[in-house]
């Protein structure tokens, strides 16, 4: 058998990072079974699905990194195919019209509640066999009445639910559009998914997708129900908690690789080991080892791991996602020191790209013009002649270089390294970098450093 995942968001807004965590999970999975990862996006919704929405979901999928090997498929382009499986279940009673009325359905609701039952639909017209010109009308699933279901989850273990609590649902509404339950199940039996991943909230649609299965005469997929994400304060992570969506940790500045090792220990784990490269998450992961308790989300903790891929990243690599960075503050990198120079410099002060590339402006600038220096003695303003001059004679333009040419002023003129250092600095970049003098320097490069000198 050919282990098949998918990752199936709806087009209402943005990939945020629950939805992300469960299409890296569905992915591993059928990477480390050398399966199939489908890619489907479910646009029923045709008042809330948007074409942003949809290329909202894309750029993340492709931002990080998480390439699907079948699909993209689109629910609003199979709508013949879910029209004909209602036509075949009306014609062998597996399904039924319904004529009730919302006022009616509502009432029932409140007497249901009133009496403490479990609101659901009573079943009116269940045997009424109403006609194609009883309108308006829905279609319902003729869900069993006896019996029950076992969902077997790979999280949650054997979940029991009794037929008798389960109502029949509507799977086409009154326009003849189908619904979400229905469409999931026509999807994943034609689509043949062997593996279905997915938040917790979805296990109650559970047993209503199985008999439909069941119905369809479709195998019934492995269920793997993952708790939710809670933001630190212990509640549903939400816009309140900061960014959410995928594309914001990229405008904050944070590597993909460093969003998907952090998504990645959330609800899973293997051992004590927090670092792992995509192939090691390919090579170790397992539904066995997936969490039934809810995750937190750590900002400090993302944030750690953020610098340490930055850190250890080839730093050309690192480089390009720092152009992006410059690109949104309209910074041209054209005239200045090289990104993978900027990023050698920085990386290990920067804990993301975004506060790499506000730190690292002042070396782009074209029109700096220094202010006055405070405080500057004869003795530091002849070593700064010294350094002027023996820099202007300099031809090999190295931070090792540099560096002892600096130091080598400091003691022939017999100074403390403040001395020279301090106004040096405010020269330079008016204080504006903690960088190594000898940094600042071969970043600025040797035209800049000598012209605000």
């Amino acid at each position: 058998m050919t282990i098949r995942t998918r990752f199936a968001p709806s087009p209402t807004g943005f990939l945020h990072v629950g939805g992300a965590r469960t299409a890296l999970f569905s992915y591993l999975f059928a990477k480390k079974n050398k399966g199939v990862f489908i890619l489907r996006i479910e646009d029923t919704d045709l008042e809330r699905s948007t074409p942003e929405a949809v290329q909202a979901i894309l750029d993340g999928m492709n931002w990080l990194g998480l390439k699907e090997d079948e699909g993209p498929f689109y629910q609003t382009k199979r709508f013949d195919r879910y029209k004909a499986v209602i036509q075949d279940w009306l014609a062998k009673g597996t399904a039924y019209r319904c004529t009730c009325s919302k006022e009616r359905l509502e009432k029932l609701r409140e007497e249901q509640m009133a009496n403490k039952e479990k609101p659901r639909y009573d079943g009116r017209c269940r045997e009424l066999n109403l006609s194609e010109t009883s309108e308006p009308f829905v279609v319902r699933f003729k869900n069993p009445a006896q019996g029950e279901v076992i969902v077997h989850d790979a999280v949650h273990g054997d979940v029991i639910f009794q037929n008798s609590e389960l109502d029949d649902l509507i799977i086409a509404r009154s326009d003849g559009t189908p619904t979400y339950n229905f469409t999931v199940v026509v999807d994943d039996a034609d689509m043949k998914v062997t593996h279905v991943i997915r938040g917790d909230d979805h296990l109650n649609n559970t047993p209503r997708q199985i008999n439909m299965l069941e119905a369809m005469g479709a195998n019934i997929p492995v269920y793997a129900h993952v708790p939710m994400i809670l933001g630190d304060d212990g509640k549903k992570l939400s816009k309140r908690h900061g960014a959410v969506s995928v594309m914001q940790y990229r405008d904050e500045g944070f590597l993909p690789e460093a969003l998907l090792n952090y998504l990645v220990r959330l609800g899973w784990s293997h051992g004590d080991q927090e670092i792992f490269s995509m192939q090691e998450m390919i090579q170790e992961f397992s539904l066995d080892h997936l969490s039934k308790s809810a995750a937190a989300f750590n900002t400090e903790k993302l944030l750690w791991l953020n610098q340490h891929y930055i850190k250890t990243l080839p730093a050309d690599y690192v480089a390009k996602a720092l152009g992006w960075q410059f690109d949104a503050l309209g910074i041209d990198t054209s005239k200045g020191p090289t990104l993978t120079d900027v990023v050698t410099a920085q990386a290990e002060r920067c804990k993301t790209l975004k506060e790499m590339a506000e730190k690292s402006q002042i070396f782009y600038e074209e029109n700096f013009t220094p202010g006055p220096v405070a405080n500057l003695d004869e003795k530091a303003k002849a070593a700064l002649e010294d350094l002027k001059a023996q820099l202007m004679q300099c031809q090999e333009w190295t931070v090792e270089k540099l560096y002892d040419i600096f130091h080598a002023i400091i003691e022939s003129h017999q100074l403390k390294f403040p001395q020279l250092g301090k106004p040096l600095r405010e020269i330079l970049v008016a204080g504006a970098s903690p960088l190594p003098i000898n940094w600042i320097m071969k970043l600025l490069g040797k035209e800049k450093t000598l012209a605000r000198l």
